[in-house]
């Protein structure tokens, strides 16, 4: 079996002084085995935390549609996870929400 490569990139950066000891100090207590496992360490920490939203570009009756299909399947859910799962913009949601609670078709908790 052929082990799969991926290429790495150098890229450089300045820390302070105070960051780069604390960093050491982690590397010298077993933490990370050196500064550039930190580094990559840190950098998935951060792109795993800045999560990027993107919207389909959807009608309004089909985003309607998309919305109470996902009400009956999970029964409830706050409008922030149907805008990840969908893909669909929170204001739409919100307006969808708010016209099928006045429409009696979703059961305001």
């Amino acid at each position: 079996m052929e082990a799969i490569r991926s290429e790495g990139h150098v890229i450089g950066s300045k820390v302070p002084a105070m960051e780069l000891e604390q960093i050491k100090q982690l590397v010298a207590s077993g933490v990370y085995l050196n500064t550039s496992d930190f580094v990559r360490d840190a950098i998935r920490d951060k792109l795993a935390a800045i999560k990027t939203i993107k919207y389909r570009d959807v009608d309004y009756d089909t985003a309607k549609k998309e919305v109470m299909g996902y009400f009956q399947e999970r029964g409830e859910a706050y409008p922030s996870d149907i805008e990840e799962d969908l893909e669909l913009d929170y204001k739409l949601i919100c307006q969808i929400v708010d016209e099928l609670k006045r429409e009696g078709r979703l059961e305001v908790l």
